[in-house]
C-alpha cells in the first residue's frame, strides 16, 4: 500500500497571483537580464524556517526578519570538476538568524528542513523572487498554510502534498539577488512540476529536468504507484488498523491520505538505475543500486554496483531506463526504480525525477560529480562536452552507504531525541562523509528527520568496502542520542549481506541484527555522574559534614612476581576436610584480617570501596600469606555495594580474588537470610552458595540471628553442597562465667555445638559481635568446647567495644583456639577488631606466634590510616570519640552501636545517646533477652529509638502493649518471621501486640515455594534489555528493587567504581584537574570549568574539558524542579504506569479517565519523524489518570496513563 499524490486544482485564497511566464503580472515589472554573458549564480537549498518579505541587502536581514536561507554559488562555466572532498570543505554556513552573508564559493547544500510544520515534512522552504515567496505545508505552520496557485502550467497541481506557494509583496526580480538557477537538492519540491514551472515562469533554471517532464514522470500520470511510506496489509485482523495507521502517516507527511493497492512482490531485490540526460537528447546510465536493505520499506544501506546480478538483466535494466528516459525527453539527473523477483524478473516500481540521497556510491564507483554534472546540464552543456559518453563511463571497484540515524534499533527502529553530547566521527581512506545535523550541541527533535549523517565507503569489492565502513562506524562516537550504528554494524558482518544476496526481506529475516553489542559510553556517562554530584550533591548520603582527604595514599610497594603459597593452596589440593585438619595441626596462632569487611562495617559505615580494597590487596597477597583467611565479602557489603556504592558485589569479590589468589577468603552468611535481611526459598540460598563459591569464595561463615538450629542448618547444608568449607557460629551474648546468667550459660553453648558438628559443620565458631566475651569467659567456654570437639577447629570473632579485645583473644588462643579476628590496627578498636599489631606482637617469641613480620603490619596500617580519611564523612569518630565498657550492660553489637550513634545525632538525639542504650537494655528484656545479631539486633534498636522517642518506659511499653503502633519490625519478629528465639516468645508481650495478626509456625523459610530463577532471568531480559547472568540474577532474587536501581544507575552514570574516592562522594571542584583510568592504558584527563545558571527546563549547564576537548552536559536541579511543574515519568518497574515508549507528540488519545481496558487495549498514538506508533495498556484495569492530550509534546518514558 503506498501514499498516492492528488492531482486536484486548489482555489486560490488571498490577493494575487504567481508571476506567469512572461513575467506579466498586473502591477509588477520583470527587467531582462542585463548581461547575458555574465558568469551564472546558481543556487541549491539548504533549508530555512522562515523567508524575509524583503530581500537582505549587504548580507544582513533587516532587523526582527530571519535570512533567507538562500545558499549561493557562483560557477564560471567550463569543464573543471571540483572533488566532492573540496567541495565539502567549502561549504557556506547560514546562520538561522540575523542574515548571515553569502559570499561566493562552491557549495554543497544541506538536506531541506523546515520547523515551520507541525509534522515536519522534508520540504525544502525556498526563495525563488529574492525571498519574497514561501513554499508552506497548508496543514501546519504559521499562518494556517494558505493556498495559491504558482505560474501558469503548475496551477493544477499546486495542492500536491498539501504544499501552496505564497506570494508576499511585490516580488524582486532574480537577477537583483543574481540569482539564475536553484538547485532543489532531494527534498519533495525536487519532484515537483509545479515548483520547477515556477521558476522557468520566473526567469530562473530549475537544475532537473523540465516542467513537462517532471509532470510524466509522476506515478499519478505514468499510472504506477508512489512507492513512498508503503505498507504490507498483513492478515485480515489487522487490515482495519494498518490501513487506518497508513492513511493517517500519508495524510501527515504528505498532506494527502489517498492510498493505493498495489501487487506484493515476495522477496525482491530493490535495483535502481541513475541516469542522466541533456538538452541535446544525449541519455547515459550510470548504472546500478542495490537499495535492498530496508526498514519498513525505508532505504537503510545501500550498495553500488548491485552484486550476484547476472550481466544480461544489468544491461536489460539499464537499457529500460535509458529507453524510458529517452522517450520522454528526460533532461539531468534521475532514477528508475525496478523491482526483481526470485526468477529474474524485474518490475518498474517509478521515476525519481531528481537526485537521490543514495547517489553517492554512484559517484564513488563511476567518478562522475552528479552535482556538478547536473548544473552543467542546466547550463546547456552537453553530455559528450562534460566527457560522459556511456563507453567511457566505467565502474570501479564497490561502494556502500550507510545512513546513521537517531533511531533505536532495540525499541523498534523508535526515534530518538535530544541534545547531542559528543559527535566524532570516522574517517580514512575510502570513506566520504555527507553531514546533515549532526554536530556537538545539536538539538535533536522528533519533528525532523532522523538523518545525521552519510557514510560512504569505496573497496575493490563488497566485503572490502564493508570492512572499511564497519572500521569508520567503529570510530563514531555519538553521545547524548541513540543511534542504529550497532544495528548497522550487526547489518555489515552477515554473511548473506557480504555475499550480496540480500533482499528486501532481509532485515525482517535475520533477527540477530538485532542483537546489538551495547555502546560502553564511559566517559560521558562519568561526566553526567560527576555532573550530578556538583549540581545535586552526593549521590550517597553523607553522615556528617567532614571533607574527605584531599590525597590518595600511596599502597605499599609489592615485589614482583606471584605470592607465597597459602592455606588456599592446601584447601584447593586436599578439600574443605583437609583445609579443617591443616588448621588443627598448625603450630602458633592463625589470624583472619576483617579489614575488608567487618572493620569498615563497624568503622566506616560499610562504605569502602572496591577501588581502595584494591589497590592495597597485592600487598596482602605478598606481607601477609600466612593468614588463615581474609574477611572479604557477605553481611551488609552485599547490599551496601549496590545501594549506596553503585557497585556490583560479585564483581568487587572477583576482582579481589583476583589480586590475592593465595588466602583463602570468607564470608558471613546469615543462615536462611543468605545476605538479606527476610527469609527466602531454599533454593535460593543454595543457588547462591553455589555461584559464590564460582566467583571464589572459600570459607562460610554461617550464623542465625537467635541460634535457630533449622535456618542454621539450612546454610550449613547449602555452603557444604556448593564444596566450600563450612564455619557454623555459635552466636554470643550474655556471660558464661557469671553463674547469676543461665538463659545463655556453658551448657546452653556446647549443646549447640553439638547439633553444629553433628550436621557436618568443617570449623566452629564462636561469634561475639557485642564484645560481650571477657578473658575469663574466653578460657571457660574456647576450653570446654575443645574438650568437648578435640578435632574440630575453633575460631573466635569479638569486638573491641569495652577496650578488652586483644587479651581475650589472646586467652582464646591460649585455651585451645586455633583462629582468632583482628583488624589492621589503623582500622581495629572501638567497635571494630582488636588490634593486629597487637595480638602478632604479644604473640611474637610465644607458642603462638602468628608468623607474620610486625613491619609488614605498620606499613599495611599506614596505607589504611590514609585510606580511612577518605571517609571522613562516615568515620564513626565524626560523633563517637571512644569505646565504652557500658557494652557489658546494654550488649550492643559493634556495628549497630555506631549506626545507633549516627541515627541519634542525624534525629536530634544525640545528647541522648545515654538514653537511647539505656532503653535499648530495656527493650532487650521486653523481647525475652534475644540475641542480637542482624536482624535481630535491628529489632532490639528500632524498640529502643521507638520508646526513647515517644517517652516511653519499658513498663508503660507493657502496659499500652496492645494500643501502641511498634515498628515493623518489632511486629515481624513477634510473629515468627526470623525464627523462634531461645526460650520462645515473651508473653503475655507477643500476644498483646498482635491480637489477631496471623504467626509463622516453623522454620520461615520452610513454606516459601522455590523461586523460578528461569522466570525470574525472561523478566529482567525483558526489563533490561539482555539475559542476566547468574549474578546478576541472584542480586534481583535477594535485593529486587535494590538491584533495579543499581542497574538504573549503572545504565545513567556508567562505571563509577573507576572514580576517586573524594571524586565519588564530593565531586570535584571547579578548575580541578584529575585523571580516570578507565582501564589499563585507558586514561581520561578531566577538568572541570564551570557550571551554569539554571535554565527552563530546570537544568544547569555543566562545562568540562576531556582529553582537551570542551564537553558539555545538562544536569536536572533536583531542587529547582521541586519548586517547577515537570512532566512526570513513569517508575521503571511499576506496571501500571505507562510512559512514552519514544518522544513525539500526542496526535490522538483513545481512551478516557475511568475507563476500563485490557491488556492491548490501544491507549494513545504518538507520532514521531513521520512514524506513528500506537501505545497499547500493559496490563488491564481502570485508568485512574491520564496525563496527556493532543498535541501535547512527550519525552520518552514520560508518563501517560496509570492503569490500576
Amino acid at each position: 500500500m503506498a501514499a498516492a499524490e492528488s492531482g486536484a486544482s486548489p482555489s486560490v485564497r488571498g490577493g494575487g497571483r504567481a508571476p506567469t511566464a512572461g513575467g506579466a503580472v498586473p502591477g509588477w515589472a520583470w527587467p531582462a537580464p542585463a548581461n547575458q554573458s555574465a558568469p551564472r549564480t546558481y543556487c541549491r537549498w539548504a533549508g530555512t524556517t522562515r523567508l524575509d518579505q524583503s530581500a537582505p541587502r549587504n548580507g544582513r536581514a533587516p532587523p526582527s526578519r530571519r535570512s533567507s536561507a538562500l545558499v549561493r554559488m557562483r560557477i564560471t562555466m567550463g569543464p573543471t570538476q571540483l572533488p566532492w572532498q573540496q567541495r565539502e570543505k567549502e561549504k557556506l554556513r547560514l546562520r538561522a538568524a540575523g542574515g548571515a552573508r553569502c559570499t561566493t564559493g562552491v557549495v554543497v547544500p544541506r538536506s531541506l528542513r523546515t520547523t515551520e510544520r507541525g509534522r515536519g515534512e522534508d520540504l525544502g522552504v525556498v526563495s525563488v523572487n529574492g525571498g519574497r515567496g514561501l513554499w508552506r505545508a497548508a496543514n501546519g505552520g504559521p499562518g494556517g498554510g494558505a493556498s495559491g496557485a504558482a505560474g501558469t502550467r503548475g496551477e493544477a497541481a499546486v495542492a500536491e502534498r498539501g504544499v501552496s506557494w505564497q506570494p508576499r509583496d511585490p516580488p524582486v526580480p532574480p537577477q537583483e539577488n543574481e540569482v539564475d538557477a536553484i538547485h532543489p537538492g532531494y527534498g519533495f519540491l525536487s519532484e515537483r512540476a509545479d515548483f520547477a514551472q515556477a521558476c522557468v515562469d520566473a526567469g530562473v533554471r530549475f537544475v532537473g529536468p523540465r516542467p513537462d517532464v517532471v509532470r510524466r514522470m509522476d506515478p499519478c500520470f505514468l499510472g504506477v504507484p508512489w512507492n513512498l511510506g508503503s505498507h504490507f496489509l498483513g492478515v485480515p485482523q489487522e487490515l482495519e488498523e494498518n490501513f487506518s495507521r497508513a492513511t493517517s502517516e500519508a495524510l501527515a507527511a504528505f498532506g494527502n491520505g489517498d492510498l493505493f493497492v498495489e501487487k506484493f512482490i515476495e522477496r525482491p531485490r530493490h535495483i535502481e538505475v541513475q541516469i542522466l540526460g541533456d538538452s541535446h537528447g544525449n541519455v547515459v546510465h550510470l548504472y546500478e543500486r542495490d537499495c535492498s536493505v530496508q526498514r519498513r520499506h525505508q532505504k537503510v544501506v545501500e550498495i553500488a554496483p548491485a552484486a550476484r546480478l547476472p550481466p544480461e538483466l544489468r544491461a536489460r535494466l539499464a537499457d529500460d531506463a535509458v529507453r524510458l528516459a529517452r522517450q520522454v525527453g528526460y533532461e539531468n539527473a534521475g532514477t528508475v526504480e525496478f523491482l526483481v523477483d526470485q526468477s529474474g524478473d524485474y518490475y518498474f516500481i517509478e521515476v525519481n525525477s531528481r537526485l537521490q540521497v543514495e547517489h553517492t556510491v554512484t559517484e564513488e564507483i563511476t567518478d562522475v560529480d552528479l552535482v556538478h554534472a547536473q548544473l552543467q546540464v542546466a547550463a546547456g552543456r552537453s553530455l559528450p562536452e562534460l566527457g560522459l559518453e556511456q563507453e567511457r563511463i566505467r565502474v570501479n571497484g564497490c561502494a556502500i552507504q550507510c545512513r546513521v540515524t537517531t533511531e533505536d534499533p532495540a525499541r523498534g527502529f523508535q526515534p530518538d531525541t535530544g541534545r547531542i553530547e559528543v559527535f566524532r566521527s570516522g574517517e580514512g581512506m575510502g570513506i566520504r562523509l555527507d553531514g546533515a545535523s549532526a554536530f556537538q550541541g545539536a538539538l535533536i527533535s522528533p519533528h525532523y528527520d532522523s538523518l545525521l549523517v552519510k557514510v560512504v565507503a569505496h573497496g575493490p569489492d563488497q566485503p572490502a568496502a564493508a570492512a572499511k565502513m564497519s572500521r569508520a562506524l567503529a570510530e563514531f562516537r555519538i553521545r547524548g542520542v541513540k543511534t542504529n550504528i550497532p544495528f548497522l554494524q550487526n547489518v555489515l558482518a552477515h554473511p548473506q549481506f557480504l555475499a550480496g544476496a540480500a533482499d528486501t526481506q532481509f532485515i525482517d529475516e535475520n533477527p540477530e541484527l538485532f542483537h546489538l553489542r551495547p555502546g560502553q559510553n564511559r566517559a560521558q556517562k562519568l561526566l553526567h555522574y560527576l555532573g550530578h554530584v556538583m549540581v545535586n550533591g552526593p549521590s550517597t548520603p553523607l553522615p556528617v559534614k567532614a571533607k574527605a582527604a584531599l590525597v590518595e595514599p600511596p599502597p605499599p610497594p609489592v615485589p614482583m612476581g606471584a605470592p607465597p603459597a597459602g592455606l588456599r593452596a592446601v584447601l584447593q589440593r586436599e578439600g574443605p576436610g583437609g583445609f579443617a585438619r591443616a588448621l588443627r595441626r598448625h603450630r602458633g596462632l592463625l589470624l583472619t584480617d576483617t579489614t575488608f569487611r567487618d572493620a569498615h562495617q563497624s568503622l566506616l559505615a560499610t562504605r569502602v570501596r572496591t577501588r581502595d580494597l584494591a589497590r592495597v590487596a597485592p600487598f596482602v597477597a605478598h606481607a601477609l600469606s600466612p593468614l588463615c583467611s581474609l574477611e572479604t565479602w557477605g553481611g551488609a557489603t552485599f547490599d551496601v555495594a549496590m545501594r549506596f556504592l553503585h557497585e556490583c558485589p560479585w564483581e568487587r569479590l572477583r576482582e579481589l580474588r583476583r589480586l590475592v589468589p593465595n588466602i583463602p577468603f570468607q564470608m558471613l552468611l546469615r543462615g536462611a537470610n543468605a545476605v538479606g535481611y527476610t527469609n527466602y526459598p531454599d533454593n535460593v540460598v543454595h543457588r547462591f552458595c553455589e555461584v559464590a563459591v564460582a566467583n571464589g569464595m572459600d570459607i562460610f561463615r554461617i550464623f542465625d540471628a537467635l541460634n535457630y538450629v533449622p535456618n542454621l542448618l539450612l546454610g550449613v547444608e547449602a555452603a557444604g553442597n556448593a564444596g566450600a568449607v563450612v564455619e557454623a557460629a555459635l552466636s554470643y551474648t550474655g556471660d558464661v562465667a557469671d553463674p547469676a546468667r543461665t538463659k545463655y550459660g556453658l551448657d546452653y553453648y556446647l549443646g549447640l555445638a553439638r547439633e553444629l558438628v553433628a550436621a557436618g559443620t568443617h570449623v566452629l565458631c564462636i561469634k561475639d559481635m557485642a564484645g560481650l566475651l571477657t578473658p575469663a569467659a574466653a578460657r571457660l567456654l574456647v576450653g570446654a568446647l575443645r574438650e568437648q570437639h578435640p578435632e574440630v577447629p575453633l575460631h573466635v570473632h569479638t569486638h573491641d567495644t569495652a577496650g578488652a579485645g586483644v587479651a581475650s583473644m589472646l586467652a582464646a588462643a591460649q585455651a585451645g583456639a586455633d583462629v582468632v579476628d583482628v583488624a589492621v590496627d589503623a582500622m581495629s578498636g572501638m567497635t571494630s577488631q582488636p588490634s593486629m599489631g597487637a595480638v602478632v606482637a604479644c604473640a611474637r617469641g610465644t607458642p603462638l606466634d602468628t608468623g607474620i613480620s610486625l613491619e609488614r603490619v605498620f606499613e599495611y596500617s599506614e596505607y589504611w590510616e590514609g585510606a580511612r580519611g577518605l571517609y571522613a564523612a562516615f568515620d564513626c569518630t565524626a560523633t563517637m570519640k571512644s569505646g565504652n565498657a557500658d557494652v557489658y550492660e546494654n550488649e550492643i553489637p559493634g556495628g549497630q552501636y555506631t549506626n545507633l550513634h549516627f541515627q541519634a545525632h542525624a534525629m536530634g538525639l544525640g545528647h541522648k545517646f545515654k538514653e537511647v542504650k539505656k532503653a535499648y537494655t530495656e527493650a532487650n528484656k521486653l523481647l525475652g533477652d534475644l540475641i542480637k545479631v542482624t536482624p535481630s539486633s535491628k529489632v532490639v534498636g528500632d524498640l529502643a529509638q521507638f520508646m526513647v522517642q515517644n517517652g516511653l518506659s519499658r513498663a508503660e511499653v507493657e502496659a499500652r502493649a496492645d494500643e501502641l503502633s511498634f515498628p515493623q519490625s518489632v511486629v515481624e519478629f513477634l510473629q515468627g518471621h526470623i525464627g523462634v528465639p531461645p526460650g520462645g516468645f515473651p508473653e503475655p508481650f507477643r500476644s498483646r501486640v498482635l491480637k489477631d495478626l496471623p504467626r509463622v509456625e516453623g522454620r520461615p523459610g520452610a513454606s516459601l515455594p522455590p523461586l523460578d530463577f528461569e522466570a525470574l532471568g525472561r523478566e529482567l531480559g525483558a526489563r533490561h534489555g539482555a539475559p542476566p547472568s547468574p549474578e546478576e540474577l541472584l542480586s534481583a532474587a535477594l535485593y529486587p528493587k535494590v538491584y533495579d536501581e543499581f542497574r538504573t544507575f549503572s545504565s545513567t552514570f556508567g562505571p563509577v567504581a573507576c572514580l576517586g574516592t573524594r571524586l565519588f562522594l564530593e565531586g570535584p571542584a571547579i578548575a580541578e584537574e584529575f585523571e580516570v583510568e578507565l582501564e589499563r592504558g585507558k586514561t581520561l584527563h578531566i577538568k572541570a570549568l564551570a557550571l551554569g545558571d539554571l535554565n527552563a527546563a530546570g537544568q544547569r549547564e555543566v562545562f568540562f574539558e576531556l582529553n582537551g576537548q570542551l564537553r558539555s552536559i545538562l544536569v536536572r536541579d533536583t531542587q529547582a524542579l521541586k519548586e517547577m511543574h515537570v512532566h512526570p515519568k513513569a517508575e521503571k518497574g511499576a506496571k501500571g504506569q505507562v510512559g512514552a515508549p519514544m518522544p513525539g507528540e500526542v496526535v490522538e488519545v483513545r481512551v478516557k479517565e475511568g475507563a476500563t481496558v485490557a491488556k492491548g487495549d490501544p491507549l494513545c498514538v504518538l507520532s514521531a519523524m513521520k512514524m506513528e506508533t500506537v501505545v497499547t495498556a500493559p496490563v488491564g484495569g481502570k485508568v485512574t489518570k491520564l496525563h496527556v492530550r493532543p498535541g501535547l509534546s512527550l519525552e520518552g518514558e514520560d508518563l501517560i496513563a496509570v492503569i490500576e
